[in-house]
């Protein structure tokens, strides 16, 4: 058991467990939440019903991380999916397994997550101060002295930077980590959105406000050439493109335009059918539905909203019976359906974010214990730490699993060894 003094800055997904983490591990331990109640980011979390985390194996778990998945191993290997499914089960939190592996409290209620854990952070011994910013950090001669709060000092033996990322500012995530971190010597990536809708040029997609596709594969071009690609759901909205395919694919696209570098978005609106056999499914709905108007005949291919668009961009006339479609024209409602294009020319405020790219470089972080390199007792956990996942229960993991593990270690030098 540790007699050690810690304390926890942010009371989040990340600081919340390493928190609790520290005083099970026989920390005294402080939390100080700048906001008036802790985890107010949790309980809007995917979509107010917080999608904790996913059932995908380890291996296409960190896949979804792209460069930033390496830091997480030794984390993961600790304390995993399974393990946060079990540790939120044994506190009385039933939960429900969704498509695409998302794990979701059954009641579907994000408020639910944030009750029960805040009833085990305080079970723990946890002592929570709310309202209580944190100025400073407190360090001499290279290692943590405690922080300076309210204008006076605190302290501690360790230090748990948790304070989040700069997405949903209203919730307590205005960056203050990173302003802290930097002050400790740490190099600082530079921040910027991900996980974020698209603004598209023209108003093509404000025609189509609020449409929902499901099985829609999407290739992101930067400069004409194919980067990445994802399937699943889109939303049209009346600036551009948002839903989970996009989101995933934004972190590429924001990187690109930052460069400025032409960005486009390429739909396939039938996935399923490869060039031929949509070919043979064209030639089949013309025979038997012939007689109708072409603008009636893609009621057959297309939801109701972009019959329109898909008349402007192919320069079929509407009124122009199916079975005289011309064969030149045909060819470009093929291509159209298989690659229905639009410009990226922005994004929305890292404000609207889902999570925040960039942070503090995690090269200056050990992945065993999340302690600094460059501060001797200072930890670093969450959100301010430069890794960002894709949308489906990776993000909060990494949160979680970077919490545990600061907060095992930040209580003594064998609390983070898996029990």
């Amino acid at each position: 058991m540790s007699s050690r003094k810690v304390i926890v800055i942010g009371g989040g997904a990340a600081g919340l467990m390493a928190a609790g983490q520290a005083a099970r591990a026989g920390a005294t331990t402080l939390l100080l939440e700048k906001m008036g109640r802790p985890g107010r980011k949790i309980r809007i979390t995917g979509k107010g019903r917080c999608n904790i985390t996913n059932i995908a194996e380890r291996r296409e778990f960190i896949g979804h991380f792209g460069r930033s998945g390496l830091f997480l191993h030794q984390a993961f290997a600790r304390f995993f999916n399974l393990d946060l499914i079990e540790f939120f089960e044994s506190l009385g939190l039933a939960l429900v397994i969704e498509r695409g592996g998302r794990v979701f409290p059954a009641g579907g209620k994000a408020p639910e997550v944030l009750a029960v854990l805040l009833d085990w952070v305080r079970q723990s011994g946890v002592e929570i101060r709310t309202s209580a910013p944190v100025e400073e950090l407190s360090i001499e001669k290279g290692r943590i002295a405690g922080v300076v709060s309210g204008g006076r000092k605190i302290a501690s033996d360790a230090v748990i930077l948790a304070t989040g990322g700069a997405s949903y500012p209203l919730t307590g995530s205005t960056g203050d980590g990173y302003r802290l971190a930097a002050a400790a010597g740490h190099r600082i990536i530079p921040i910027r959105p991900a996980l974020v809708p698209l603004i598209t040029a023209g108003k093509i997609a404000g025609r189509m406000r609020d449409l929902n596709l499901r099985n829609v594969k999407v290739t992101m071009l930067i400069d004409n050439k194919k980067q990445q690609e994802g399937f699943g759901e889109l939303v049209f909205s009346d600036f551009g493109l948002t839903g989970p395919v996009i989101l995933t694919l934004s972190g590429g696209a924001v990187d690109a335009l930052r460069n400025g570098r032409k960005v486009a978005m390429s739909i396939d609106l039938k996935p399923a059918l490869d060039e031929n056999k949509l070919e043979a499914r064209l030639l089949r709905d013309f025979a038997g539905r012939g007689q109708e108007e072409f603008a009636v005949f893609l009621r057959g291919l297309l939801p109701r909203e972009m019959v329109p668009i898909c008349l402007e961009e192919t320069g079929i006339p509407a009124g122009r019976k199916a079975h005289s479609v011309s064969a030149k024209e045909r060819l470009r409602l093929k291509a159209w359906l298989k690659d229905f294009r639009l410009e990226v020319i922005g994004h929305r405020p890292l404000a609207e974010a889902i999570v925040t790219a960039g942070g503090v470089d995690t090269g200056e972080v050990d992945p065993r214990t999340m302690e600094s390199r460059l501060t001797e007792n200072l930890f670093l956990a969450g959100e301010l730490l430069d890794i960002q996942g894709d949308t489906g229960g990776y993000n909060l993991q990494a949160a979680f699993s970077t919490g545990w593990l600061a907060g095992r270690a930040a209580a003594g030098s064998n609390a983070a060894q898996k029990a």
